[in-house]
């Protein structure tokens, strides 16, 4: 008879099958941060070129100061959700902040990106209800419309004519429809072609909403992330985000012009049932918020460090995605290969993303890299040296 444990066993036995004495999938520890794109592991000196931190704030001394003075003011935790003793001035003053920066009437602030796409999709959404999803969409945004108990539907990644297909063949019925997309997609760092999906949704009768988790300070003339950058931010209905990666902090937001977006806080479980962010990291945030949005170098000096890293790797010969973004796929696509260069790299002090089933087909493994504005040229050169090196030996490239 099956066992309630059984499925932890078999990880832990696939776990340990994998060589011992090296590094594995998800026990790489940092020890720590010598700032935002170096670290120690393993007690060495490793480049980061696996984090969010497009923008490398967390380092940023208005940042830390900000972080500091609030842990000073408000100690280190709020002890309760936001529907109880969990809302603070700083709380409020994030909000408010984020609806002026974003041109929005109204935003809320979550403990993570995660619950704030559970969030609002479940509060948006109950049974009866039908979600949308490009196939490509977060696990959270998933997990979200699963929590929601509404129909769930997946549609083909970056289709609006799937899109169409799917909502023209739901039943007039009357009952809500929401779309849910990303603007830049986290895997193969691609971009929604939001133009086309905001003007099905419009014909269709269905709301939309984006994770812009990505793609905030990159994209758009005042950072706004794709939405911006395409011209639909006053047509779509919702955005979400996180602090998690821009603004090199924990946390998450959502967005929208639409009054009754104000009544989530009233029935969001993940909004009512969970700890509110503590003070420093809110403050901190916020301060990091004013950064990226007043400070006009950060953005092309993260497009800089893409482009040399793009025109590096293809000029090594490695395989890259197509789309020119901040998230730089390469893909390996046998497991072992792409395993064996993940701790290749990682041994000579280079740390990215391992990226393995089921986050992807089985035959197409990848590391994935995300740039920073904190990057340097001389830390790209380093990286593409190590990179070269280990492609050579592992032999990934040509030996030259």
């Amino acid at each position: 008879m099956a066992d309630l444990l059984d499925k932890l066993h078999d990880r832990l036995a696939q776990a340990a099958a994998l060589d011992a004495g090296v590094a594995r999938p998800l026990e790489t520890v940092f020890q720590r941060m010598l700032g935002p794109t170096v670290a120690e592991i393993d007690g060495r000196r490793t480049l980061v070129f696996g984090s969010n931190n497009y923008f490398g704030l967390t380092f940023h001394p208005a940042v830390i100061a900000a972080a500091k003075e609030a842990l000073d003011r408000y100690g280190s935790g709020t002890t309760g959700s936001r529907a109880a003793n969990g809302t603070l001035t700083a709380h409020r003053e994030l909000e408010e902040d984020l609806a002026r920066a974003f041109g929005r009437k109204h935003a809320l602030v979550f403990t993570t990106g995660y619950q704030a796409n559970l969030a609002m999709v479940s509060g948006l959404c109950g049974p009866g209800d039908f979600v949308l999803l490009d196939n490509d969409c977060h696990a959270s945004l998933y997990d979200a419309a699963r929590l929601s108990g509404a129909t769930i539907l997946g549609f083909r990644h970056n289709s609006a004519d799937s899109l169409r297909q799917r909502l023209r063949r739901l039943p007039p019925d009357g009952k809500n429809r929401l779309a849910v997309v990303e603007g830049l997609y986290s895997i193969q760092g691609d971009l929604a072609p939001l133009r086309e999906l905001v003007d099905v949704c419009r014909e269709e009768g269905a709301y939309l909403i984006v994770d812009e988790a990505h793609s905030i300070g990159a994209y758009g003339e005042h950072g706004r992330g794709c939405v911006e950058a395409q011209g639909v931010a006053d047509e779509v209905d919702f955005v979400v985000g996180t602090f998690s990666k821009a603004l090199g902090g924990v946390g998450g937001f959502a967005l929208s012009d639409h009054d009754a977006v104000q009544g989530i806080p009233l029935l969001a479980r993940p909004y009512v049932f969970t700890a509110s962010g503590g003070a420093a990291n809110i403050a901190g945030v916020r301060a990091a918020l004013h950064v990226l949005m007043t400070d006009r170098t950060l953005a092309p000096k993260l497009w800089r460090a893409v482009h040399r890293l793009r025109d590096g790797l293809s000029a090594l010969g490695y395989r890259l995605g197509p789309s020119v973004s901040p998230i730089v796929p390469v893909t390996i696509g046998d497991f072992a290969l792409t395993l064996r260069a993940w701790r290749a790299l990682l041994a000579t002090g280079l740390y990215v993303n391992l990226i393995l089933p089921p986050a992807c087909p089985p035959d197409s493994c990848l590391l994935r890299f995300s740039c920073s504005a904190a990057h340097t040229d001389a830390e790209v050169d380093e990286a593409l040296a190590l990179l070269g090196k280990v492609g050579r030996e592992l032999g990934i490239l040509e030996k030259a």
